[in-house]
């Protein structure tokens, strides 16, 4: 036995990368033009009952934020040296055991308290047969027969209406949760035509949520996935970063028409973007709809979505059901979940078991309850609420510029939204790499609140802010000489002069046209580089052309 122990050992140590197989062909890809389809949000009208519509299900693998695997102890870690991370029970060496991490178990019953689920006391382990190079014990320890939670609802939004300002809200009705070990990775070597093999990331946990077809088009099923990321960030259940893998989505798209069976379903599979999932499901609605308009039959099958070409391609039928042998797991005893310390049986001590109440006492404040509180509290409009909740980080920022000014929220969030969100997103930054800290945009607010600068002088002063980092406005306004100008007696001759050289304007004024007058303003602004108090100007103008 310490023999094979030792031999075992020496196996993980020196394993870094397994090679699986050669490859015998080579893989062609089409690159095709991207396909667009509009998503209507609006109710459907009797005249357009017999179109074809979409129908869209989900199926989303989370990854839960552990420090270690599902069943083992070994950790969890992104971009570690291949084959770092595995332990004996991670590939499957006779006579290891499955421990269940109650960590995992944790989360996802946060989860589905979080989702309005019904949670199962009792569920129970499969085993899903299949047989793949990445998966070493020949098959995938899961919850198919009772999962972990049941019968949940997921609330999501999303920017509709004529001009796109209008928060529409619907539900997502989620079927089930269930715990289950991720697989390893294969990794293409088509340079030496071989594949190899890394286990890291097997036995790592997962929670599968499974979406009911609720959804419509690419646009819902995006807006469903990006609220459910943000729950499940803010419960701390799954860092949901797409680019990491942390939470891979399987769209199942159909078409039918409504009042009629639903059609025959295609699956994408391993979609890692919330941008290319919308795409991804709006190709295929219009790939099917475009086949059955022809008379042709929509098989059903697994399909994959190339990014480049912006078209789904096949991957393999699914006429053959394949038939996974499930079988209880009987490594693994059922999983028992208690309402609270008094339900505990004799023995049973607190620290061991998953407590319900303790779970859903610790739930923190969630993406809808935000939106509503900033609504409520700053007297927002929903749209910009959503905007704020939706993008990562900047909700806080904008509580913290609250913090250091007086200004009305109504006035700051322009400032976030247009101003920060226009020049991050043009760079293409997160909100935690800001060159502008919520403090010093703050001060800028305040000084404009006190009269000190305009409104164009300070956008100016931002400008300077976000390209000079560590400079104050205040530092700004004096270098580049941008405060306001309020002598009467230099904008009277400014203003004269303005007045003196636009007749045409000024006759406009005199004839009851208002409107000009802002233009008058304008070139007022322009001689001060914006520095004029734009209500001291107001009044001159008006005295000058009445």
């Amino acid at each position: 036995m310490a023999a094979c122990c030792i031999l075992a050992g020496e196996l993980l140590h020196n394993i870094k990368l397994i090679p699986y197989y050669q490859k015998s062909s080579c893989l062609f890809i089409r690159w095709i033009s991207t396909s667009k389809f509009q998503c209507s949000s609006q109710p459907l009208e009797k005249s357009t009952l017999q179109q074809l519509v979409g129908v869209v299900g989900l199926e989303i693998h989370a990854q839960i934020s552990s420090n270690t695997k599902l069943f083992s102890g070994s950790s969890v870690q992104f971009l570690a040296p291949p084959n770092s991370l595995v332990s004996f029970f991670d590939v499957s060496l006779p006579g290891t055991l499955p421990v269940l991490n109650k960590r995992c178990v944790e989360a996802a019953v946060m989860t589905g308290l979080a989702l309005n689920c019904t949670i199962n006391k009792k569920s129970v382990f499969d085993r899903k047969h299949y047989f793949y190079a990445d998966l070493p014990a020949g098959y995938q320890i899961t919850q198919q027969r009772r999962p972990v939670a049941v019968d949940g609802v997921l609330t999501y939004s999303f920017l509709g209406g004529r001009k796109r300002n209008e928060v529409m809200r619907k539900n997502v009705y989620i079927k089930q949760i269930q715990l289950e070990q991720d697989s390893g990775k294969s990794l293409h070597d088509d340079v030496n035509s071989q594949t190899l093999i890394d286990l890291n990331r097997a036995g790592v946990g997962l929670m599968e949520l499974v979406m009911e077809p609720d959804m419509r088009c690419g646009e819902e099923a995006a807006a469903a996935v990006r609220e459910l990321q943000l729950i499940l960030q803010a419960l701390g259940t799954c860092q949901g970063n797409m680019s990491e893998g942390q939470l891979r989505v399987d769209a199942n798209v159909s078409v039918h028409r409504p009042g009629e069976p639903l059609g025959t379903r295609t699956e994408v599979k391993n979609i890692n973007s919330i941008r290319y999932l919308a795409r991804a499901i709006d190709f295929e609605i219009q790939r099917q709809t475009e086949v059955v308009q022809r008379g042709g039959v929509v098989l059903n099958e697994t399909r994959a979505y190339d990014s480049k070409s912006g078209e789904t391609v096949a991957m393999r039928d699914k006429e053959g059901l394949q038939d996974y042998r499930f079988m209880p797991e009987p490594n693994l005893p059922p999983l028992l979940v208690f309402e609270d310390e008094a339900s505990l049986p004799a023995g049973v001590e607190a620290g061991q078991a998953v407590l319900l109440r303790t779970l859903r006492a610790g739930l923190p404040e969630l993406p809808s309850v935000r939106r509503d509180r900033l609504v409520q509290t700053y007297g927002l409009l929903p749209e910009h609420s959503f905007t704020l909740v939706n993008e990562d980080g900047l909700m806080e920022y904008f509580e913290a510029v609250m913090k250091g000014t007086s200004r009305d929220p109504r006035k700051v969030i322009g400032w976030v939204t247009n101003e920060l969100l226009g020049l991050l997103k043009q760079q293409d930054l997160s909100v935690s790499h800001s060159s502008v800290p919520p403090a010093a945009l703050a001060e800028l607010l305040e000084l404009q609140e006190a009269g000190r600068i305009s409104s164009s002088a300070a956008k100016q002063v931002f400008q300077e802010m976000w390209r000079s980092p560590g400079k104050a406005a205040p530092q700004i306004i004096q270098e580049r000489d941008l405060g306001l100008v309020s002598d009467d007696a230099n904008l009277h001759q400014i203003c004269q002069k303005v007045v003196d050289s636009h007749p045409d304007e000024v006759r406009a004024v005199r004839s009851g046209n208002q409107k000009v007058l802002n233009k008058l303003m304008g070139l007022v602004q322009k001689e001060t580089k914006g520095r004029a108090d734009p209500v001291l100007v107001r009044k001159i103008l008006q005295e000058k052309t009445s």
